[in-house]
């Protein structure tokens, strides 16, 4: 299956063509995606028109719900509020998948008061990379098995692109996720793109690596039945940096990535992500294509 973003700047032409976009066509798209947040209600029960537009496009495609802001791996815990909202919806569309990224996001902020101290909780409205460490990894089983206990069905975990890593491991981040996995019979989401975004990154800051061979080796590393589904999508290289923008098309590097991975997992779904400067629907359907056909090839 070969999914796509589901854009507010595609929802009139895929709603009003939707056997167009779908079925057997040579256009077809086999699945939705969609940022969980995105279509949260001002409360449990509610609906609205996001939501209504969610429901008419499930009408004719599985929706993948892809998460970023459960935080999966914050210390203090998961927000009551947003898997409460999450769990809602995942009632009402009854999703293809279910994701979200191993990264933090919530903390406490603590600031001195005249006479008391005050403690907030607070979001960085970001993914911020976590150490591989023992306690982490405890903290990030805990929290995955909560939203799987609740959601009553197993979510995927991302890896995520960092633009700075904690000096503090006990692991690799292969073995680091893979034991997640066996933890906590959560799956993995590969985004391949990531993996070679980081890989550039840790040349510019001095590592001397092969950027493909690297990725490769990450790819292998990983077991091989736990990869729920595959991303890839477009990076900018800036002078200093490489930043996973998913502004352009698939690189080319990250297409030989692609290959790889199918050789490795095999059939498993695949989304081309394109979040920010988001082209014409035939263009975002062209990439689609492209990767049927990177995967048709390995698969022969």
């Amino acid at each position: 299956m070969f999914g796509i973003g589901f854009k507010h700047a595609h929802y009139a032409e895929l709603l009003e063509n939707p056997f167009t976009y779908s079925g057997s066509s040579g256009a077809a798209v086999d699945f939705l995606e969609v940022h969980s947040e995105n279509f949260f209600a001002s409360e449990v029960g509610g609906g609205g028109a996001a939501r209504a537009t969610l429901a008419r496009a499930r009408r004719h495609w599985p929706i993948s719900l892809h998460g970023v802001g459960l935080a999966l791996g914050s210390a203090i815990g998961l927000d009551p509020w947003h898997l409460d909202q999450l769990a809602d919806l995942v009632l009402r569309t009854d999703p293809l998948l279910v994701s979200d990224h191993a990264c933090f996001a919530r903390g406490f902020l603590s600031k001195q008061a005249t006479t008391e101290r005050e403690t907030h909780v607070i979001h960085a409205s970001d993914l911020l990379p976590i150490p591989f460490s023992k306690a982490s990894l405890d903290v990030l089983c805990s929290n995955v098995s909560q939203v799987q206990d609740r959601l009553k069905r197993s979510i995927a975990v991302e890896n995520l692109s960092a633009y700075f890593a904690w000096h503090a491991a006990d692991y690799s981040e292969t073995q680091y996720l893979n034991e997640l996995t066996q933890r906590t019979g959560c799956k993995l989401l590969v985004d391949v793109n990531n993996i070679y975004v980081n890989a550039l990154n840790a040349i510019k800051a001095g590592a001397e690596i092969d950027p493909l061979y690297n990725c490769k080796t990450w790819l292998d590393q990983i077991s091989s039945d736990v990869v729920a589904e595959i991303h890839v999508a477009g990076h900018n290289a800036m002078e200093d940096i490489v930043i996973d923008d998913h502004s352009c098309a698939v690189n080319e590097p990250v297409w030989k990535l692609y290959r790889h991975a199918v050789k490795r997992f095999g059939k498993i779904q695949t989304l081309v992500e394109w979040d920010t400067d988001v082209p014409a629907l035939n263009v975002l359907i062209a990439q689609t294509q492209l990767a049927k056909h990177h995967a048709a090839e390995v698969l022969i």
